[in-house]
Protein backbone atom coordinates (compact mmCIF):
# COMPACT_ATOMS: atom_id res chain seq x y z
CA UNK A 1 0.00 0.00 0.00
CA UNK A 2 1.35 3.73 -1.00
CA UNK A 3 1.88 5.21 2.68
CA UNK A 4 3.76 8.53 1.27
CA UNK A 5 0.48 10.88 2.20
CA UNK A 6 0.46 9.13 5.44
CA UNK A 7 1.56 10.09 8.84
CA UNK A 8 3.31 6.82 9.56
CA UNK A 9 3.41 7.36 13.58
CA UNK A 10 -0.14 8.15 13.56
CA UNK A 11 -1.84 10.92 15.68
CA UNK A 12 -4.19 11.40 18.69
CA UNK A 13 -7.53 10.73 16.39
CA UNK A 14 -5.75 7.60 15.12
CA UNK A 15 -4.37 6.54 18.52
CA UNK A 16 -7.57 7.34 20.58
CA UNK A 17 -9.91 4.52 17.71
CA UNK A 18 -7.13 2.09 17.94
CA UNK A 19 -6.84 2.27 21.78
CA UNK A 20 -11.33 1.27 21.66
CA UNK A 21 -11.03 -1.06 18.97
CA UNK A 22 -8.42 -2.92 21.24
CA UNK A 23 -10.44 -2.95 24.05
CA UNK A 24 -13.75 -3.75 22.35
CA UNK A 25 -11.92 -7.12 20.77
CA UNK A 26 -9.92 -7.61 24.29
CA UNK A 27 -13.46 -7.96 25.64
CA UNK A 28 -14.97 -10.08 23.43
CA UNK A 29 -17.27 -7.46 22.26
CA UNK A 30 -16.86 -7.19 18.28
CA UNK A 31 -14.82 -9.91 16.66
CA UNK A 32 -12.64 -6.80 14.72
CA UNK A 33 -13.31 -3.14 13.54
CA UNK A 34 -14.20 -3.74 9.89
CA UNK A 35 -14.55 -5.86 7.09
CA UNK A 36 -13.72 -5.53 3.75
CA UNK A 37 -17.14 -6.49 1.27
CA UNK A 38 -16.51 -6.56 -2.59
CA UNK A 39 -18.13 -4.02 -4.78
CA UNK A 40 -21.30 -5.84 -6.10
CA UNK A 41 -20.26 -5.25 -9.60
CA UNK A 42 -17.66 -7.69 -9.41
CA UNK A 43 -19.63 -10.73 -8.22
CA UNK A 44 -21.14 -13.42 -10.86
CA UNK A 45 -24.53 -14.21 -10.65
CA UNK A 46 -25.12 -16.80 -8.59
CA UNK A 47 -27.86 -19.36 -7.55
CA UNK A 48 -27.75 -17.98 -3.47
CA UNK A 49 -26.98 -14.76 -1.65
CA UNK A 50 -23.68 -14.42 -0.83
CA UNK A 51 -22.63 -13.50 2.53
CA UNK A 52 -20.43 -10.94 2.00
CA UNK A 53 -22.59 -8.80 -1.18
CA UNK A 54 -24.79 -7.19 2.12
CA UNK A 55 -24.17 -3.77 1.32
CA UNK A 56 -27.02 -3.46 -0.25
CA UNK A 57 -29.04 -6.12 1.63
CA UNK A 58 -27.88 -4.62 4.66
CA UNK A 59 -29.58 -1.47 3.84
CA UNK A 60 -32.93 -3.21 2.64
CA UNK A 61 -32.93 -5.13 6.14
CA UNK A 62 -32.01 -2.46 8.17
CA UNK A 63 -35.13 -0.54 10.18
CA UNK A 64 -33.48 2.83 9.29
CA UNK A 65 -30.48 4.19 7.48
CA UNK A 66 -28.82 7.70 6.18
CA UNK A 67 -26.40 9.19 4.45
CA UNK A 68 -23.53 11.27 5.69
CA UNK A 69 -20.00 13.13 5.32
CA UNK A 70 -16.63 10.81 5.73
CA UNK A 71 -15.51 11.48 8.96
CA UNK A 72 -12.11 10.87 8.34
CA UNK A 73 -11.93 12.15 4.82
CA UNK A 74 -13.57 15.36 6.25
CA UNK A 75 -11.03 15.56 9.08
CA UNK A 76 -7.65 14.80 6.70
CA UNK A 77 -8.62 16.17 3.73
CA UNK A 78 -5.38 14.41 2.20
CA UNK A 79 -7.64 13.18 -1.19
CA UNK A 80 -10.55 14.34 -3.50
CA UNK A 81 -12.78 11.62 -2.77
CA UNK A 82 -16.48 12.29 -2.53
CA UNK A 83 -17.33 12.92 0.68
CA UNK A 84 -21.32 11.60 0.90
CA UNK A 85 -20.05 8.17 0.74
CA UNK A 86 -20.87 6.45 4.63
CA UNK A 87 -24.22 4.65 5.38
CA UNK A 88 -25.32 4.43 8.62
CA UNK A 89 -27.73 1.88 9.89
CA UNK A 90 -30.44 1.57 12.45
CA UNK A 91 -29.85 3.55 15.94
CA UNK A 92 -26.55 5.43 14.57
CA UNK A 93 -28.74 6.27 11.37
CA UNK A 94 -31.44 7.67 13.75
CA UNK A 95 -29.18 9.61 16.03
CA UNK A 96 -27.31 11.21 12.87
CA UNK A 97 -30.79 12.02 11.30
CA UNK A 98 -31.96 13.52 14.99
CA UNK A 99 -28.58 15.46 14.69
CA UNK A 100 -28.72 16.44 11.26
CA UNK A 101 -25.66 15.35 10.36
CA UNK A 102 -26.76 12.58 7.85
CA UNK A 103 -29.50 12.67 5.74
CA UNK A 104 -32.41 10.08 4.84
CA UNK A 105 -31.79 8.68 1.49
CA UNK A 106 -33.77 6.02 -1.47
CA UNK A 107 -32.33 2.31 -1.60
CA UNK A 108 -31.88 3.58 -4.67
CA UNK A 109 -29.50 6.84 -3.84
CA UNK A 110 -27.59 4.50 -1.36
CA UNK A 111 -26.58 1.95 -4.52
CA UNK A 112 -25.74 4.66 -6.73
CA UNK A 113 -23.31 6.50 -3.92
CA UNK A 114 -21.71 3.19 -3.47
CA UNK A 115 -20.92 2.72 -7.48
CA UNK A 116 -19.62 5.96 -7.17
CA UNK A 117 -17.42 4.96 -4.54
CA UNK A 118 -16.13 1.81 -6.75
CA UNK A 119 -15.29 4.63 -9.59
CA UNK A 120 -13.21 6.29 -7.05
CA UNK A 121 -11.20 3.51 -5.90
CA UNK A 122 -12.52 3.43 -2.56
CA UNK A 123 -13.43 0.11 -0.47
CA UNK A 124 -16.04 -0.78 1.23
CA UNK A 125 -16.09 -1.66 4.94
CA UNK A 126 -19.01 -2.65 7.31
CA UNK A 127 -18.20 -0.75 10.71
CA UNK A 128 -18.46 -2.69 13.92
CA UNK A 129 -18.85 -1.68 17.44
CA UNK A 130 -19.99 -3.15 20.36
CA UNK A 131 -23.82 -1.54 20.80
CA UNK A 132 -24.72 -2.89 16.61
CA UNK A 133 -22.88 -5.79 15.36
CA UNK A 134 -22.42 -3.60 12.05
CA UNK A 135 -23.40 0.10 12.18
CA UNK A 136 -22.35 1.54 9.25
CA UNK A 137 -21.15 0.89 5.62
CA UNK A 138 -18.50 2.72 4.49
CA UNK A 139 -16.29 3.70 1.01
CA UNK A 140 -12.49 3.97 2.51
CA UNK A 141 -9.58 5.38 1.27
CA UNK A 142 -5.66 4.84 2.33
CA UNK A 143 -4.90 7.70 2.84
CA UNK A 144 -7.64 9.06 5.33
CA UNK A 145 -9.93 6.50 6.75
CA UNK A 146 -8.75 4.85 10.00
CA UNK A 147 -9.18 1.50 9.33
CA UNK A 148 -7.36 1.91 6.35
CA UNK A 149 -4.88 3.72 8.45
CA UNK A 150 -4.78 1.04 10.82
CA UNK A 151 -3.53 -1.50 8.29
CA UNK A 152 -1.12 1.40 6.76
CA UNK A 153 0.56 3.27 10.00
CA UNK A 154 -0.08 0.46 12.70
CA UNK A 155 0.29 -2.47 10.56
CA UNK A 156 -3.07 -4.13 12.47
CA UNK A 157 -4.01 -6.55 9.84
CA UNK A 158 -5.65 -8.09 12.96
CA UNK A 159 -8.31 -5.13 13.07
CA UNK A 160 -9.99 -5.53 9.69
CA UNK A 161 -11.49 -8.69 8.30
CA UNK A 162 -11.06 -10.04 4.39
CA UNK A 163 -14.10 -10.48 2.76
CA UNK A 164 -15.04 -14.00 1.65
CA UNK A 165 -13.88 -13.50 -1.86
CA UNK A 166 -10.39 -13.64 -3.59
CA UNK A 167 -9.68 -12.39 -6.82
CA UNK A 168 -8.64 -14.97 -9.40
CA UNK A 169 -6.73 -13.93 -13.12
CA UNK A 170 -6.50 -16.16 -15.98
CA UNK A 171 -3.34 -15.77 -16.92
CA UNK A 172 -3.89 -16.50 -20.70
CA UNK A 173 -6.51 -13.74 -20.73
CA UNK A 174 -4.23 -10.92 -18.83
CA UNK A 175 -2.87 -8.60 -21.32
CA UNK A 176 -1.20 -6.93 -18.42
CA UNK A 177 -2.44 -3.93 -18.66
CA UNK A 178 -1.63 -2.57 -15.39
CA UNK A 179 -5.41 -0.80 -14.75
CA UNK A 180 -5.75 -3.43 -11.64
CA UNK A 181 -2.19 -2.97 -10.19
CA UNK A 182 -3.13 0.59 -9.93
CA UNK A 183 -6.18 0.04 -8.27
CA UNK A 184 -5.45 -2.50 -5.66
CA UNK A 185 -4.44 -0.48 -2.58
CA UNK A 186 -3.41 -3.94 -0.33
CA UNK A 187 -0.89 -4.43 -2.58
CA UNK A 188 -1.88 -7.85 -3.77
CA UNK A 189 -0.95 -6.87 -7.78
CA UNK A 190 2.67 -5.43 -8.42
CA UNK A 191 4.85 -5.48 -11.85
CA UNK A 192 7.63 -7.50 -12.16
CA UNK A 193 9.42 -8.07 -14.75
CA UNK A 194 7.10 -5.90 -17.09
CA UNK A 195 4.01 -8.28 -16.14
CA UNK A 196 0.93 -8.25 -13.38
CA UNK A 197 2.13 -10.48 -10.62
CA UNK A 198 -0.70 -11.39 -8.10
CA UNK A 199 -0.09 -12.17 -4.34
CA UNK A 200 -3.00 -14.17 -3.60
CA UNK A 201 -2.08 -13.93 0.97
CA UNK A 202 -2.29 -10.44 0.05
CA UNK A 203 -5.58 -9.78 -1.31
CA UNK A 204 -8.73 -8.74 1.16
CA UNK A 205 -11.09 -9.45 -2.04
CA UNK A 206 -12.50 -5.68 -2.54
CA UNK A 207 -13.38 -6.61 -5.75
CA UNK A 208 -12.07 -3.29 -7.07
CA UNK A 209 -9.33 -4.54 -9.81
CA UNK A 210 -12.11 -7.15 -11.42
CA UNK A 211 -14.43 -3.75 -12.32
CA UNK A 212 -11.92 -2.16 -14.32
CA UNK A 213 -10.41 -5.00 -15.55
CA UNK A 214 -10.85 -4.23 -19.76
CA UNK A 215 -10.77 -8.23 -20.97
CA UNK A 216 -12.33 -10.32 -18.22
CA UNK A 217 -9.54 -11.64 -17.00
CA UNK A 218 -10.21 -11.47 -13.48
CA UNK A 219 -13.43 -12.92 -11.12
CA UNK A 220 -14.09 -13.20 -7.77
CA UNK A 221 -14.06 -16.27 -6.33
CA UNK A 222 -15.71 -17.31 -3.13
CA UNK A 223 -13.18 -19.13 -0.79
CA UNK A 224 -13.29 -22.47 0.43
CA UNK A 225 -14.69 -23.21 3.84
CA UNK A 226 -11.44 -24.04 5.35
CA UNK A 227 -9.99 -20.46 4.24
CA UNK A 228 -12.60 -18.63 5.10
CA UNK A 229 -12.72 -20.11 9.24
Amino acid sequence: MDQSNVNKRGDSFLDGRLARYDRWVQEGRIPFSSKVIPVGESLAAQKWVLPTEQAIELLRNARSFALADCACRSRYGRCDNPLEVCLFINDVADKLLAQGTARRVSLEEAAARLRLANEHGLVHLTIYNPKQYVYAICSCCTCCCHDMQFLQVYGRSDLVARSEYVAQTDVDTCTHCGDCIERCVFGARTWQEGEMRYDLDACYGCGLCVTVCPVDATRMELKSRADRD
